[in-house]
Order: structure tokens, then C-alpha cells, then sequence
């Protein structure tokens, strides 16, 4: 199976242009040449951009992906609400890019992505995201980056001069702000090295910081009663509880202070998207298990 996903997302990529292609083309129809050929252009980017993630897997890919696929599902769903395509074009472009939508927040998916560039003796696990960013935030980012360009852009096409060079002009490197923090979240990860476990979380901690085997007591679901130090920022799911023999030294880049905060800890917290294989993991590299 994990030899065969990577594919099942490159074949459902590869599907989008022949399942969305004529809801898109009929959405269009009414709208000038200037405006198709715009919209025609940014759909075979993002696509292309995204088809050449899928083979060569890294977490700007998985960035990309998280942006794109979503933004395929609501275009499809925009398209079949203008009337313009059929029942059954419309049918099928919902239908396909909403099961890649899925596919790009698989938690595999993510596992894919972020081992592209590790080392061959490296086993990493993405964490998730915060929890208050799931209120609201992370969504309005993602709106912002997939659509302030891509509507500036279309303005332009369709003559709008001056709305099309305001949403440019504020929208561009608004867009560019946010999709960096899109792409940090796609930088956080637990990883397993020869030495130990590392912890690689640029929200919760300045630097990726080393916990040594032998200084592992043990790798354990975090119990309810818990007063580890908590790097989970409140994410959704399962939380691990790392224990150690003795405290570690921790740089915490708590509200991003300058120079972050100096401390140290014999437990902490972190929350992975896959709890269940990041503890079989620890046991295969002999990391004590709990």
C-alpha cells in the first residue's frame, strides 16, 4: 500500500484536467477570450506545478498540493452552480476533485511528502496543525493565497484595470506572507535518526532539538492527567508523551520571542498525525515504548 499511494495521487492529479475540464470550459463559455485564456493559463500552472510535487516529493509540494486541491474541489462546485455544464460534467468534477482534496490531507499523504527529501536512515511523521487555527484562520489563509492572484489576475483579463492592480498590489504579497506560514506548517514533524528522536517544530521551538536514546524512558500515549511540558498547541487527536531520564535543554520560540525562551524538560508533549505509527516506529528502533 505504501508503495501504491504515491501513485493513486499522481493518477488522480493526472485525472483532473479530463474529469473538471469541461465544467470549467462550459463555466467560461460566456466570458470573453481575453478572460478564458487567463483562467486556462493560472489551471495549467497550479496543475503543472502540483504534477511535478507529486514525483518529486517535499514539503513545498505538500504546501502546494493543500492549496491547489481544495481550490480544484471549489472551483468544480462554483462551476456547477452557474448552470452552464451539465449535471454529469458537473458530477464529475465534484466528484474527482474532492476525492483528491481528500487524498491531499490524508495523513499519508503528508508522511509521503515530508520523508521526499530525509535521509535513507530518517523516518518522519508530520504533526498537527494547531488547534485555534482550525476556527477559522487556516481557511481565510488558504483563501487568500489560492484566490487574491488568481483574481487579480482575471480583473486584468476582463479590463478591470484599476480593481485588478489593487488586488495585485495588496493581495500578491499578502498572499506571499501566508503561504510561507502555510509552509511552515508542512515543516513540522517528529523524526526517527539512528541516535534517537528529534523534534523539528519551528512554532514550538527555535531549533530541532535531539533526544538521545539512552536518555528515553519511555514513548508513551500521553495520559489525561499529564503535566508535560506541552508543545501540542492545542492540536486536534492523540498526544504523545515523551519521558526522559534526565531534563534536555529546549529553546522555546514561545510568542516568537527574540532569542526565544531558555528551558529545560524531562517530558513534553507533541501531537502526531499518526500517533499509532509513530509509536510502532519507536519500537522498531528500539526507543522504549510505554
Amino acid at each position: 500500500m505504501r508503495r501504491m499511494f504515491p501513485w493513486g495521487i499522481r493518477a488522480g492529479w493526472v485525472a483532473l484536467p479530463f474529469a473538471a475540464g469541461p465544467a470549467y470550459g462550459a463555466a467560461l463559455h460566456p466570458h470573453s477570450e481575453a478572460v478564458r485564456l487567463a483562467a486556462t493559463i493560472v489551471l495549467w500552472a497550479w496543475w503543472a506545478v502540483v504534477l511535478f510535487g507529486t514525483f518529486v516529493p517535499h514539503p513545498i509540494g505538500l504546501t502546494a498540493l493543500r492549496i491547489a486541491a481544495p481550490a480544484a474541489a471549489a472551483t468544480s462546485i462554483a462551476a456547477g452552480v452557474t448552470g452552464r455544464p451539465s449535471d454529469l460534467a458537473t458530477g464529475a468534477a465534484v466528484a474527482v476533485t474532492c476525492i483528491v482534496a481528500v487524498l491531499a490531507f490524508a495523513p499519508a499523504t503528508g508522511i509521503l511528502y515530508i520523508n521526499g527529501p530525509a535521509y535513507p536512515n530518517e523516518s518522519r511523521y508530520p504533526l498537527r496543525p494547531p488547534g485555534a487555527l482550525l476556527l477559522g484562520p487556516l481557511l481565510l489563509s488558504w483563501a487568500v493565497v489560492a484566490g487574491a492572484p488568481a483574481l487579480g489576475i482575471l480583473l486584468l483579463a476582463s479590463k478591470a484595470w484599476i480593481a485588478g492592480i489593487a488586488t495585485l498590489v495588496v493581495g500578491l504579497p499578502l498572499a506571499f506572507v501566508l503561504a510561507r506560514s502555510l509552509y511552515g506548517l508542512s515543516r513540522r514533524w517528529v523524526v526517527f535518526v539512528p541516535a534517537g528522536v528529534v523534534l523539528h517544530d519551528p512554532l514550538t521551538l527555535l531549533e530541532p532539538v535531539l533526544f538521545v536514546r539512552q536518555l528515553v524512558e519511555t514513548l508513551r500515549p500521553a495520559p489525561a492527567d499529564t503535566d508535560s511540558l506541552d508543545l501540542t498547541m492545542n492540536a486536534l487527536g492523540l498526544a504523545i508523551e515523551l519521558v526522559l531520564w534526565e531534563k534536555v535543554p529546549l529553546t522555546l520560540a514561545k510568542a516568537r520571542t527574540v532569542g526565544g525562551v531558555q528551558g529545560a524538560s524531562a517530558r513534553l508533549l507533541f501531537t502526531p498525525t499518526r500517533p499509532g505509527q509513530v509509536l510502532a516506529e519507536a519500537g522498531r528502533r528500539k526507543v522504549p515504548v510505554g
